[in-house]
């Protein structure tokens, strides 16, 4: 089973990879959460997705502001 650590990994890179199938920038994705009501800025969201913490209301704000709107999971 994933750790803690792993989890996080995996949700960095499924929130990375949804932002450049849709070839979404860190900027770009700044003033997409703007028009929605969120408030990033450009080096937050880089720490954040680096790291691979933060919440998943931001991972579902993230996804909203880039027009996802299905998801694949691979086990």
């Amino acid at each position: 089973m994933a750790d803690r650590n792993e989890w996080e990994e995996k949700a960095a890179n499924l929130l990375k990879a949804q932002l450049k199938l849709k070839g979404i920038t860190y900027s770009q994705l700044v003033e997409r959460l703007e028009a929605i009501g969120v408030w990033e800025k450009e080096a937050n969201i880089r720490n954040k997705l680096s790291r691979g913490k933060f919440t998943a209301a931001f991972m579902l704000q993230c996804l909203e502001a880039a027009n996802v709107d299905t998801l694949r999971l691979q086990g």
